[in-house]
């Protein structure tokens, strides 16, 4: 057999394109495997068509394409559904955005024309963020991509909404939405972004209409008061239960409004009375629905002030408007005051425009009858979150859960099926398009112009990406899904109502395991935000440090329900793992040159101690798997391949693999072969292309990696009195290996060790005394359970063993006593001061307890060195 030659320095950018592309060309990520075993199967939270990858697309993608290789790897039929969202508003507004520059606007297109440019930018960027997805090693099965308006995805829209329609839960009614007065549509909840800003709380005098004094009303949007339609006050509050069902005059207008009482209002916050604009505020809102309130909207939909208001105010914008209205409320004396009020304003999550709370005529889902079939499955445990706590603030949510305004005022995504007849009044829903009424037969019949909010195509996900509403064999196979894998920001407005939609329409949960990521953070634990310009781009990591690097640093770092700080240099963690299995794999190919490879070899103490200790990674990462523990799976492979194969079993195995026994060295490398080859399938989930591209060099392995079988446990492997011993050998190794380092003997000059040990320990120590020899550089070794006096050896001691290094002829006795005597009175004084310290009651009333923790460690490495000190002086006497 000859040497195999890897190149000399790990270099990612030479492979991991060229493997993405094998693998996609054999069909790899296709589900396959055992169809006899349950399906694991997860839908990609899809990411919007027109971004680009961040580093929570990197995080979340990485924990995906994990648990899909250990799952493709232990046979199981694997699928991983991608697609791309079609996500309304930010599309729109980059079409928009485009026109705008050319001095256009949608209107001057036409709808028509401007959802032709919109499916172009679709397909322009479309190839953007699945060419980065590939890039980063998401083995997704690209024949099954998804687009969420694409016509199969559409079909299932239109199907719900209809079905909705008429089991009563999708209705059309007035409400007040969040509404983005520059976008021209109602926003959901989600897609605002709150904002603490600097405000002012103003005093505002309403005078009585009977003349006997009047009420001071505290308000932070004096502008909106020309939609007052009552004065509120607390029903327990003695300042003014006299004035409740009184007439007010409300300022600047000619309207009377009554007092009402209501325990909303809270009797604290400023002048305890508060004014009531149902149609500009959802608490105010709910106060007029108690006690049915006039609705008066005060605003245009472009955010300007509309004719409800006095002459010189109209057409003015909210800004300008409030200063307006303070000064003619100043002018006719009934403005009291105001004071700094700080307080949360909603901004829109796309143009950054002050959300305005506005009375409009939208498109609603009844979520109470949904959430509570929701709210079910977890109590019955169908759903479980990881970690845990998400499931308190799903079950919070569920509880006090608001019907879903569903309808956006834009014209990019699925629009509403509804149509109504002019001549008729018919409002029809249909799941076909309507050119008559089908009512009166009318042709006028006009659609709806507006569109479902983006989350009404993304709730179906699950299982619209598989088919639905046809009976396919995909969804017949794969649905339910098994787990999802998305941030913890969504949970409302995706995670939940994914589950609602599932109950509702296929009668079980969409998936039974739900893992919420962290975020990913900057190094000093800032959330990553393009105003703080401390984003990291994923792409430029992999430039950086490979695919592979920045995907096992993540997993490495992910604790279940922490966030994960980082930084450009944090992906080093990967970068020189990858490089450490790249050098052990080398180091060991470079040695196949004139060996045969030996079909079931005979296995010395290490061998054995090696399968041992893969075995029990095999176990840690089962379990790491099984629960979700990725930092686990992380340090589980790290510790194994870094600290038991290559700094114990590859230095250990040198011993034969230079033996002057040809049959020797042909065991020797068949061994270590068959452990290389199986510990790289036991890392290929979280270092995917670095296993593969050394797999596929291995003389000893057949197909891919990617699609081999994940390591077993075998119980023929478990050996835990061995691995007892061998970890005190280790001991016994590394306490030699402190005490040639301590005298500074180079490696080339060879020891002699005597050891003294308990009597079970020597059949053991015997049996691996070449190895021990190996280890320490000694040229003898000799093992004994008597006690004996070792002339001119320093001694190191460890549990059941004593160590005798005889080094007087290695070392220069006057210079290495000199240099112990001095460490020894440099000890003294240090532990000396240190005491004095601990003794000194005001430092130790004033020091913080860490500090007084640190001096104590201090101490006790002082204490150490001198005793270790000292006894090396007697052993040489």
């Amino acid at each position: 057999m000859k040497a195999i030659e890897l190149e000399k320095n790990y270099n990612p950018e030479e492979f991991e394109d060229r493997i993405y592309q094998d693998w996609m060309d054999e069909g790899c990520f296709k589900p396959a495997g055992d169809d006899s075993k349950d399906p694991f199967v997860i839908v990609i939270p899809p990411p919007n068509v027109t971004g680009v990858l961040h580093m929570g697309h990197g995080l979340n993608n990485s924990l995906q394409d994990v648990l899909i290789r250990y799952h493709r790897m232990q046979q199981r039929p694997t699928l991983w559904v991608p697609g791309t969202d079609h996500a309304g508003i930010a599309t729109q507004n980059v079409v928009e955005r485009r026109l705008l520059k050319e001095g256009k606007s949608r209107h001057d297109l036409g709808r028509e024309k401007f959802l032709e440019e919109t499916w172009k930018v679709k397909e322009e960027h479309h190839g953007i963020i699945t060419k980065q997805l590939m890039k980063i090693g998401a083995s997704c099965d690209w024949s099954r991509e998804r687009f969420t308006m694409d016509e199969g995805l559409s079909k299932a829209v239109r199907e719900v909404f209809v079905t909705l329609f008429e089991r009563d839960l999708i209705y059309k009614g007035e409400y007040l939405v969040n509404w983005c007065p520059s976008c021209g549509t109602a926003l959901a909840d989600d897609e605002v972004d709150h904002e603490e800003k600097n405000g002012k709380l103003y005093d505002i005098a309403y005078p009585l209409s009977d003349g006997s004094g009047e009420i001071i009303v505290s308000t932070t949007r004096p502008e909106t008061m020309f939609g007052d339609t009552a004065v509120a006050v607390h029903p327990d509050d003695e300042r003014y239960t006299h004035l409740v069902g009184k007439t007010i005059d409300l300022p600047l207008t000619d309207r009377k409004i009554k007092i009402i009482a209501d325990s909303y209002c809270k009797m604290e916050f400023g002048s305890g009375a508060v004014k009531m604009t149902p149609a500009h505020d959802p608490n105010d809102w709910e106060v007029g629905m108690r006690h049915d309130l006039e609705k008066i909207n005060v605003l245009n939909p472009d955010g300007t002030m509309n004719g409800n208001t006095p002459e010189n105010i109209q057409g003015l914008n909210t800004k300008d408007a409030r200063k307006q209205t303070l000064a003619d409320l100043e002018a006719a004396g009934f403005l009291r005051g105001s004071k700094d009020n700080p307080h949360q304003v909603g901004h829109c999550y796309r143009c950054k425009t002050v959300v305005e709370p506005y009375m409009s005529k939208q498109w609603f889902v009844r979520m109470g009858p949904m959430a509570e079939k929701a709210t079910n499955a977890w109590k019955k445990d169908e759903i479980r979150f990881y970690p845990k706590k998400w499931e308190n603030t799903y079950a919070h949510w569920m509880e006090g859960i608001r019907d879903w305004c569903i309808s956006r005022q834009l014209w990019w995504g699925h629009r509403i099926p509804a149509w109504t007849c002019p001549d008729c009044g018919e409002l029809a829903v249909s799941r076909d398009d309507l050119t008559a009424c089908p009512k009166c037969g009318s042709a006028k019949v006009s659609q709806d112009p507006d569109v479902l909010d983006t989350w009404f195509s993304s709730w179906l996900w699950p299982f619209s990406t598989l088919g639905w509403p046809e009976k396919t064999p995909d969804l017949e196979k794969f649905f339910a899904t098994t787990a999802l894998v998305t941030g913890y920001d969504i949970i409302f407005f995706w995670v939940a109502r994914m589950i609602m939609a599932s109950l509702e329409f296929m009668g079980e949960v969409p998936f039974r395991d739900i893992y919420m990521t962290g975020l990913v953070r900057d190094a000093q634990g800032r959330k990553m935000s393009k105003s703080l310009g401390n984003g990291l781009d994923p792409l430029e990591i992999v430039d950086k440090y490979g695919a592979d690097a920045m995907k096992f640093t993540l997993v490495y770092l992910s604790g279940q329900g922490e966030d994960i700080p980082v930084g450009m240099d944090t992906f080093q963690i990967g970068s020189k793992f990858c490089n450490k299995i790249w050098n052990a794999t080398r180091y060991i190919l470079m040695n196949l040159e004139g060996r045969e490879l030996v079909k079931n070899p005979e296995l010395r103490t290490v061998d054995k101690w090696i399968y041992h200790r893969l075995n029990e990674a095999v176990k840690s990462m089962d379990k790491a798997f099984t629960t979700y523990r990725f930092d686990e799976m992380g340090h589980g492979v790290y510790e194994y391949f870094w600290n038991d194969f290559c700094d114990w079993y590859v230095e250990a195995t040198k011993l034969y693999l230079y033996s002057d026994d040809e049959a020797e060295k042909n065991r020797a490398v068949s061994v270590i072969l068959n452990v290389l080859e199986e510990s790289l399938r036991l890392m290929h989930p979280v270092l995917s292309f670095l296993t593969e591209e050394i797999y596929q060099k291995l003389p000893n392995t057949e197909g891919r990696i990617i699609t081999a079988q994940y390591p077993q446990i075998e119980e023929s492997r478990e050996d835990k009195a061995l691995n007892e011993n061998f970890e005190l050998l280790q001991d016994l190794v590394q306490k030699v290996r402190t005490l040639r380092s301590e005298f500074t003997i180079p490696p080339s000059n060879k020891i002699k060790l005597a050891v003294r040990c308990d009597a079970q320990l020597l059949s053991f120590f015997e049996e691996a005394g070449d190895l021990v020899a190996s280890l320490v550089k000694a040229e003898e070794v000799s093992f004994t359970v008597e006690e004996k006096e070792f002339a001119g050896a320093v001694t190191a001691v460890g549990k059941g063993f004593e160590a005798h290094a005889l080094i007087r002829d290695l070392i220069d006795m006057d210079k290495e006593i000199a240099r112990m005597k001095k460490t020894v009175e440099k000890n003294l004084k240090l532990k000396a001061a240190t005491e004095k310290k601990l003794s000194n009651e005001n430092f130790v009333s004033r020091a913080p307890a860490d500090v007084i923790a640190k001096e104590k460690e201090k101490l006790e490495e002082f204490e150490q060195a001198i005793v270790k000190m000292e006894a090396y002086l007697k052993d040489l006497g």
